[in-house]
């Protein structure tokens, strides 16, 4: 962060005209490119207490900067991660014994949810007028115009909007936007299916497991080729597979198999997914902790399973 602070110490001094636009303009670029030092933070509760600040400052910014798609881009990945990582973690963690405190956090994560897919889809209408409207009224239009340059800013509108379904109570008409969704991953998968060292493909088995009629097969071949795409090395790889695919197909055994595979990971090893891991393998723990509630039959490595406490980095 330390090459943002002169444009953002300078930015309030600057009031008027093209000098303002500038500024603004170079502080959006910055900003929406600062995302690394974050990843690589080992402290995921020195970062969940300064993410707030950091898109706080950007949206600030955007207001001067409303048709900057990388700053609207670097929002919509930074509400869903904020969200994801912390609110969502958090509840998993304590809804056994505080269910209205989970419920709570689970509703102020749809929040953010919402707010990244406005951003989102505010970058996706600076390049295709009216694109937000659109996406509900006629999605094909603004999905056969997506170039290969937009695959980032496709991906975290699916990734955004597929949370807020989910988060949805199975409300019908929330549900119906699925099948758009998956055509936005799709086609971001299309136009450049290394993007992201296999996110892509991530992505892929989430929607193919939660979108009526969508494949189990698919969802398999998806999570083949982003392990091949990312060497390995996301433990919420793993843990997406142990948790959407082993769980809906009662596979107690790969579900373990899985989760072992992600807590093998050296998160030093990979200094750009440090954060990430972190946060995923405590999942992986939480998730092998209550494998005896996910299966009728909890077996791993040819015996039954016994569930324990989390342990003390959980």
């Amino acid at each position: 962060m330390r090459r943002l602070l002169p444009l953002l110490l300078a930015a309030p001094v600057i009031s008027t005209g093209c000098v303002k636009s500038i500024a603004t303009g170079a502080v959006a670029d910055a900003l929406s490119g600062s995302g690394g030092v974050y990843g690589q933070d080992d402290d995921p509760e020195l970062v969940e207490a300064a993410v707030p600040f950091a898109l706080k400052t950007m949206e600030g910014v955007v207001v001067e900067q409303p048709e900057h798609t990388g700053l609207l881009t670097s929002l919509a990945a930074g509400f869903v991660q904020y969200g994801f990582a912390f609110m969502e973690q958090e509840a998993f963690r304590i809804e056994d014994d505080d269910l209205a405190a989970a419920e709570a956090l689970r509703a102020r994560a749809r929040k953010h949810y919402k707010r990244a897919l406005k951003y989102a889809q505010q970058g996706l209408s600076v390049r295709h007028s009216g694109a937000a409207e659109l996406l509900i009224s006629d999605p094909d239009v603004v999905i056969s115009a997506l170039s290969a340059e937009e695959v980032p800013l496709v991906y975290w509108t699916a990734a955004a909007w597929g949370l807020v379904i989910s988060g949805s109570n199975l409300d019908p008409e929330m549900l119906a936007n699925l099948p758009t969704v998956k055509k936005l991953g799709q086609k971001a998968l299309d136009l450049d299916p290394t993007w992201g060292d296999g996110v892509l493909h991530e992505l892929m088995v989430s929607l193919e497991t939660a979108a009526p009629g969508g494949s189990l097969e698919d969802a398999e071949r998806h999570y083949r080729a982003a392990l091949e795409l990312s060497g390995g090395r996301r433990a919420g790889t793993y843990v997406s597979y142990a948790e959407n695919v082993c769980v809906k197909k009662q596979d107690a055994r790969g579900f373990h198999e899985a989760l072992k595979a992600a807590l093998a990971i050296d998160v030093d090893q990979y200094p750009d997914d440090r954060l990430a891991n972190i946060i995923m393998q405590r999942r992986a723990r939480r998730l092998q902790a209550r494998s005896g509630d996910l299966f009728l039959e909890d077996i791993e490595d040819g015996a039954q399973t016994s569930t324990g406490a989390e342990g003390s980095n959980s």
